[in-house]
């Protein structure tokens, strides 16, 4: 079948549209690189676009009803946002679920050490990452530090200006003979993506007989006069280790973006601008982002939890009663667009990828019928009346799409939240943006598949 690329559609003025969102793109992937960091800019968005906390709701003993605008919050990391439709919620919700987490190094709980006058912070990967991507490259703390009062203290290091940054350093070519010789899993070893913080040893001319691990004590003086850190809040600390710096323009025809944790905030931002532009549709609409997918969807605020369906729960309460049959029923009759990145076409790597089912840049949105790995293992299968149905709607919207495979049937695959969704007896496919560098500490995508998400999603949670 014939590709088409959606950069030959586009007039003057729907070009310019195109690089504008992904200018809005850029700030948000630039200024939220962590999962707190996008639950507070988003609802922060949320409230100025007229959304209300469905705790507040539920307290005041509102009704709900079709037009209103909700959101959730769970714990700070995992957002559902809701406009409730004029169809009753029993007749079922159109989502859009993406993930907002992304493969990182975390501060192990006691991490500060001092090793020949150098003070490091141990780290533990987050994600499937290749290790040796990590060195040498400036890198940034974001964070929180919760006190044992409550009081929590907002990390934010290596992104200004004038910040310090942080490093691993990798071994100089001169002596990585024997280096050079290992596998790639382990030229790098998980336990040495040790971050280098600090050199200077602090003096007291009246303990300088005593004093011990002088450059790690300089260290803990910063951090107790800039932000007030004890050595034992990190036991009660969340700090993530990213890639410092903004996302930018890429290519000379700046038709791309390179940035950090495009996987999977490039479906999550369109996601979450679809279902402000899509504004109140026939059925309720819902954009469901969500934290832990990269580490298998598990605990309090990952996809295997309670926190969505409990949302509905209440909300079905709030609009004159919950009832058993009634959540099924919603739940069921639910279609999603399980909305997760896939792998671009690198002619650099062609031999991991077959060319007739691969997803290619500035083809618009992606759709994997299935994910999963060798053999489907571990995904979900949409069904053919389901694709069927997209087809049209997005045929009817004039937007772009492809259909992918994770590269060739033996080669490896993914899996993403779709699973977890299909397990309520929902409609799910996996839809999303192609990268190139997935899974690296600079993804990159393309502007027109960007615009092209947002358009898709709109349509779906207008047609669906």
């Amino acid at each position: 079948m014939e590709r088409k690329n959606a950069w030959k559609k586009y007039s003057e003025e729907k070009r310019k549209a195109v690089f504008a969102f992904g200018e809005d793109y850029k700030k948000f992937i630039s200024d939220c690189k962590t999962e707190r960091e996008c639950v507070t800019e988003l609802i922060a968005q949320a409230q100025a676009a007229g959304f209300e906390d469905l705790k507040e709701v539920i307290a005041q003993g509102r009704k709900i009803q079709p037009g209103d605008k909700l959101y959730a919050d769970n714990m700070g990391k995992m957002l559902a946002v809701f406009v409730i439709g004029r169809q009753p919620l029993e007749e079922g919700m159109n989502i859009l679920g993406a993930h907002i987490d992304s493969p990182r190094l975390d501060l192990k709980q006691v991490p500060l050490y001092e090793d020949t006058e150098l003070a490091l912070f141990d780290t533990h990967y987050y994600g499937g990452v290749k290790k040796y991507q990590w060195v040498a490259l400036p890198l940034a703390l974001h964070g929180v530090v919760v006190k044992k009062d409550g009081t929590k203290v907002v990390i934010n290091i290596g992104e200004q200006e004038n910040d310090p940054v942080f490093g691993i350093s990798d071994l100089l070519v001169h002596l990585a003979s024997e280096q050079l010789e290992k596998k790639a899993s382990k030229v790098i070893e998980g336990e040495n993506l040790d971050l280098l913080v600090g050199s200077i040893p602090f003096e007291d001319k009246e303990q300088k007989e005593k004093a011990k691990e002088t450059v790690k004590t300089n260290v803990l003086r910063i951090l107790k006069d800039q932000y007030d850190i004890e050595e034992e809040d990190f036991l009660s600390a969340e700090v993530e280790v990213v890639p410092a710096g903004r996302a930018r323009d890429y290519g000379l025809d700046r038709s791309m973006i390179m940035g950090y944790g495009h996987d999977d905030r490039v479906c999550a931002f369109p996601s979450f601008a679809a279902i402000l532009e899509a504004g109140v549709c026939e059925k309720t609409s819902v954009c469901l982002l969500v934290d832990k997918e990269e580490i298998g969807s598990v605990g309090a605020t990952g996809m295997q939890s309670k926190f969505f369906s409990y949302a509905v729960a209440e909300i079905m309460e709030a609009m004159g009663g919950f009832c058993q049959v009634a959540f099924n029923r919603a739940m069921t009759n639910s279609k999603v667009l399980s909305s997760d990145v896939s792998a671009a076409y690198d002619p650099l790597y062609a031999s991991v990828m077959e060319k007739r089912n691969c997803a290619y840049f500035g083809n618009g949105l992606v759709f994997n019928k299935y994910t999963g790995s060798r053999g489907k293992s571990g995904s979900n299968d949409a069904n053919p009346e389901y694709m069927a149905e997209l087809r049209r709607i997005m045929e009817d919207n004039d937007v772009s799409f492809q259909t992918s495979e994770l590269g060739k049937v033996d080669q490896g695959g993914g899996g993403t939240i779709a699973y977890i969704l299909a397990n309520y007896n929902m409609s799910v496919i996996d839809s999303g943006v192609a990268v190139l560098n997935m899974h690296a500490p600079w993804e990159i995508i393309s502007k027109a598949d960007l615009y092209e998400a947002k358009l898709g999603y709109t349509a779906f949670l207008k047609e669906a």
